[in-house]
C-alpha cells in the first residue's frame, strides 16, 4: 500500500486503536512524514517536533545521510545474527572505544536491554571472582528510569513503574539522587553496581548537585563496587558532549546507551573495559538482532554527521538560546518554578501538571513532552533551524503566560 492510496485518517486512527495495545496516551493525530524537525499527520497537518522521538531522533527526520546509510545497507546485508562478525557492528564498536572509555562493546535493541547486560555483567564479575552468593545488590536512585523489563524496571526508582508488576527481582535498592550520604550508607559489602543517570531524563531532567558524580566513583571504589552510567537518553551527544558524564570529569566501569545512537533505528550498546567484558563468554549473554548491520550503518552515519558539521557545539548552543530565552520570558511567571538542562535537554518545572500545556501546545502546531507530570521537555532534534526553534520557544512562553 502506497502513501497515495493510505486509508483516511479517521480510519487510520481506528486501526490503533482497535488493534494495538493501549499502553500509550496517545493524541488522536497520525503522523505519517517527517523532515528535519517537522512532522506531518495524516490530515497534513504540521508540528515542530521538540520532542525529537524521546530525544532518539537528534539529526531531526529523514536526514539525507541517515536514509544514504540505511538504503545502501539494506540493499548490501540486512541481518545476521550474533553467530558471525558483520563489519559495520565491527566498525562502530571501533568507534564508540575511540570515543568513550572503554574497549568493548556489547550490541542490543534498547536502553532496557543495555541496562539488563550492565546488570548481568556485574552479578557475572563477582561470580566469577567467587562472590557471587555475596555481591550481588544493585543500587540506584530514586526518580530514575532505566527501562520497562523486570530487571531494569526493578532498578527504575519510581514506584509508580512497578504498580501492578510485583514481585520484582530482589537484589534491588533505591537512594535519593543526589544525596552522597545516603549513597554511601546504602554501599555495602553486598553491593555489586551503583547504577546512576549522570544527569536524569525521565525523573524531570534534573542535574545532581556538583561533585555528586566524583563521590559516587569514591564510594564505589571505597567498597570495591562497580560503577555504571545510564547514558541511554543522555548520551551520543545530547547535552553537548558525547557523554554526559564527560560534563563531570568521572569514569564508570560501565556505560549503557542507545535513543540517539542509532541515528531512529533500534540499537543499544553497553561499554565496558576488557577486564570486565571477558567474563561473558559464549552462552552468558547475547541478544538475535544486536548489532543488527542495518542499525549499526545508522549508527555510523550518526556519528560522522554530528562531528563532520560540529553538532555538538550546536546542540550547547541550542541549548544555551532556549534556557536564556525562556528563563527571561518565564523568570515572573507564576506557575513556572524552574528552567534547566544541558545541551538539547531542558526542562520546564511546572507548580501544576504539564498536560493540559502540552495539549495546547499541540494544537499549535508544537510537540514537547511531560515527564515528572510537572515538567515540560524540549529534547529538539539538534539540526532544528534557529528561526523555527526561535518560533516553538514563542509559542511555549505564550502557553505558559496565558
Amino acid at each position: 500500500m502506497t502513501t497515495a492510496t493510505l486509508p483516511g485518517s479517521g480510519e487510520l486512527l481506528a486501526y490503533g486503536k482497535q488493534h494495538l495495545f493501549p499502553c500509550y496516551a496517545r493524541p488522536d493525530a497520525v503522523m505519517v512524514r517527517g523532515s528535519g524537525a517537522t512532522l506531518w499527520d495524516s490530515d497534513g497537518r504540521a508540528y515542530l517536533d521538540l520532542t525529537g522521538g524521546l530525544s532518539v531522533t537528534a539529526l531531526g527526520h529523514a536526514h539525507p545521510d541517515l536514509v544514504r546509510a540505511i538504503s545502501e545497507q539494506a540493499a548490501t546485508l540486512g541481518h545476521l545474527s550474533g553467530s558471525f562478525w558483520n563489519d559495520k557492528s565491527n566498525r562502530l564498536a571501533f568507534e564508540l572505544s575511540k570515543r568513550a572509555f572503554g574497549d568493548r562493546v556489547f550490541f542490543a535493541n534498547s536502553g532496557a536491554e543495555a541496562n539488563e547486560a550492565a546488570i548481568k555483567l556485574a552479578r557475572r564479575v563477582f561470580f566469577d571472582r567467587g562472590q557471587g552468593q555475596d555481591r550481588f545488590e544493585i543500587v540506584s536512585a530514586e526518580r530514575s528510569f532505566h527501562g520497562r523489563t523486570l530487571g531494569a524496571l526493578a532498578a527504575t526508582g519510581n514506584p509508580r513503574y512497578h504498580e501492578g508488576f510485583a514481585p520484582l527481582p530482589q537484589g534491588f535498592r533505591h537512594v535519593p539522587y543526589g544525596d552522597a550520604r545516603a549513597l554511601r550508607e546504602a554501599v555495602t559489602t553486598r553491593t555489586a553496581l551503583v547504577m546512576l543517570e549522570p544527569m536524569q531524563g525521565e525523573g524531570g531532567v534534573i542535574i545532581p548537585p556538583a561533585g555528586y558524580l566524583a563521590e559516587a566513583r569514591r564510594i564505589c571504589d571505597d567498597a570495591g563496587a562497580l560503577l555504571h552510567f545510564d547514558e541511554v537518553q543522555v548520551g551520543m551527544g545530547r547535552t553537548g558532549t558525547w557523554f554526559c558524564h564527560e560534563h563531570e570529569g568521572v569514569t564508570p566501569d560501565t556505560m549503557s546507551l542507545a535513543k540517539a545512537l542509532g541515528g531512529g533505528l533500534p540499537l543499544g550498546a553497553l561499554v565496558t573495559r576488557s577486564e570486565l567484558a571477558n567474563v561473558m563468554v559464549p552462552g552468558t549473554h547475547a541478544s538475535t538482532f544486536g548489532g543488527n548491520p542495518i542499525s549499526c550503518a545508522a549508527g555510523l552515519a550518526y556519528i560522522e554527521t554530528v562531528e563532520r558539521d560540529g553538532l555538538l557545539a550546536r546542540a550547547t548552543r541550542l541549548g544555551e538560546q532556549m534556557k536564556e530565552r525562556l528563563g527571561s520570558a518565564l523568570r515572573e511567571t507564576s506557575r513556572v518554578r524552574d528552567v534547566r538542562g544541558r545541551g538539547c535537554l531542558v526542562g520546564i518545572e511546572l507548580d501544576v501538571p504539564g498536560k493540559p500545556f502540552a495539549d495546547a501546545l499541540r494544537n499549535r502546531g508544537v510537540l514537547v513532552s511531560v515527564i515528572a507530570d510537572r515538567v515540560l521537555r524540549l529534547a529538539p532534534p539538534f539540526i532544528t533551524p534557529d528561526d523555527q526553534l526561535a518560533e516553538g520557544l514563542d509559542a511555549i512562553i505564550a502557553a505558559l503566560r496565558a
